[in-house]
C-alpha cells in the first residue's frame, strides 16, 4: 500500500508518498481502507516535531479518518468486512490502510459521505468538551468564538446555538464571516491579522468588548492564542470561562490580573488526554453529537478536497491559517 510519510522533521514539503507493507489486524483490531482524511492543526505540528506526541519515523500524519473494514482480527464482534466506519487514529491516517482497535470505530451513517465523515469526531469531540466540561455553558450566555470559520470554530458556533447561547464570531475576513453567520453566529467581528503593539491590542479589545456586551462574555473559545488572547481577555464577564484550545499564531502571555479583576477562570482543553482519562464521559458526548448530527443540528463544512499525492498541500494550507471549515485529503476511491 500508499503511505505520505514523514521520514524527517519538516514542513509539508518534506513528506514523501512512498510503498509500505499492508498492516495486519490482530486480536480485537481491524484494518480500515482509508477513503478520506481530514487535516488538522495538530499534523502541521507532529511533522515539525513540535506537538506533544513524537511517533517514531517514518511515520505517516493525518489523525481522523473514514472508510471501509478491509479485514478483522480475532475477536472481533459486532463488525463485518465492508462496513463504513470513522475513527480517531492517532496518526496515520494519511494511509491507504490503518490498523486499529476495534473498540475506536464509529459507523459511518448512511446517507453521510466519507469526507464528512472523516471531519466529525476531532472538531465537534473537541468543542462539546471545552463547552460543557471545562466552559459550564448555559443557555442565554453570551459565547465568544475566535477563528471562529475554522473546523472547530464552526463547531463551536454550532454546539453554542445547539445549546442556546449568543454567539459572537469573531474571524480575518468577511469571506470567514459569511460562514461564520451560515453556521449560526449573531454576530461577527472582523479582525486585523496579528502580532499587534499596544495601541492595536487596546482597540481589537474595545472591538470584542462592544461585540459581547456590557456584560461580557461568559465563555471564551480560543483555538487561535498570540497576540489575539490578551484582547479577547479583557472582553470576558464576571467568573467567565477562558477556554484555551491552541496556538496556531503562537503561545499567548497573558497578564493574571484580568483574572482577578473578573473573577474568571483560565481553563485548559485536551480533549484526547479527556478522552483517554474518562472514556464513558467521552463516549456519551460522542453519542450527542451523532444525535445533533442526525437532527441537522450540526454537520461538519467541507471546504476543500485534496488528491492523496497533495496531502501536504492540504497541511501547508491549514499551517497558513487559509482554511474554512474541513480540508480533507481523498485516500481511496
Amino acid at each position: 500500500m500508499k503511505a505520505l510519510l514523514s521520514k524527517a522533521p519538516g514542513g509539508p514539503e518534506t513528506l514523501t508518498l512512498e510503498d509500505v507493507d499492508d498492516p495486519v489486524a490482530g486480536p480485537g483490531q481491524v484494518v480500515v481502507a482509508v477513503k478520506a482524511c481530514s487535516i488538522n492543526f495538530p499534523d502541521v505540528l507532529i511533522i515539525e516535531d513540535k506537538y506533544q506526541f513524537k511517533p517514531p519515523r517514518p511515520f505517516a500524519p493525518g489523525s481522523e479518518i473514514s472508510g471501509t473494514i478491509d479485514s478483522i482480527g480475532e475477536g472481533v464482534t459486532g463488525w463485518s468486512v465492508g462496513d463504513r466506519v470513522l475513527a480517531m487514529t492517532g496518526h496515520g491516517g494519511l494511509s491507504e490502510k490503518v490498523v486499529l482497535d476495534a473498540a475506536r470505530l464509529f459507523r459511518l451513517p448512511e446517507g453521510r459521505s466519507f469526507a464528512e465523515g472523516a471531519s466529525l469526531v476531532l472538531t465537534y469531540g473537541t468543542t462539546i468538551h471545552a463547552l460543557l466540561d471545562r466552559g459550564h455553558l448555559k443557555a442565554g450566555q453570551t459565547l465568544l468564538v475566535l477563528g471562529a470559520a475554522g473546523g472547530v470554530g464552526l463547531a463551536a458556533i454550532e454546539l453554542g446555538k445547539a445549546y442556546g447561547a449568543r454567539v459572537v464570531a469573531a474571524v480575518s475576513s468577511e469571506e470567514k464571516a459569511e460562514a461564520a453567520r451560515a453556521a449560526g453566529a449573531d454576530e461577527t467581528i472582523v479582525y486585523p491579522r496579528g502580532p499587534f503593539d499596544k495601541e492595536q491590542s487596546k482597540a481589537l479589545a474595545e472591538q470584542f468588548k462592544a461585540a459581547v456586551g456590557r456584560n461580557g462574555a461568559d465563555v471564551i473559545y480560543d483555538p487561535v492564542g498570540g497576540d489575539y488572547a490578551e484582547p479577547a481577555l479583557r472582553s470576558i464577564g464576571w467568573e467567565g470561562r477562558y477556554l484555551v484550545v491552541g496556538f496556531p499564531a503562537g503561545i499567548p502571555k497573558l497578564p493574571l490580573n484580568l483574572t482577578l479583576l473578573k473573577s474568571c477562570d483560565v481553563c485548559g482543553v485536551f480533549w484526547g488526554a479527556f478522552a483517554a482519562r474518562d472514556p464513558q464521559a467521552n463516549a456519551a458526548h460522542i453519542e450527542t453529537l451523532f444525535r445533533l448530527w442526525e437532527q441537522g443540528r450540526i454537520g461538519p463544512r467541507v471546504s476543500e478536497t485534496f488528491a492523496f499525492a497533495d496531502g501536504g498541500k492540504a497541511i501547508a494550507k491549514m499551517a497558513a491559517r487559509g482554511a474554512i471549515g474541513k480540508l480533507v485529503v481523498t485516500v481511496g476511491e
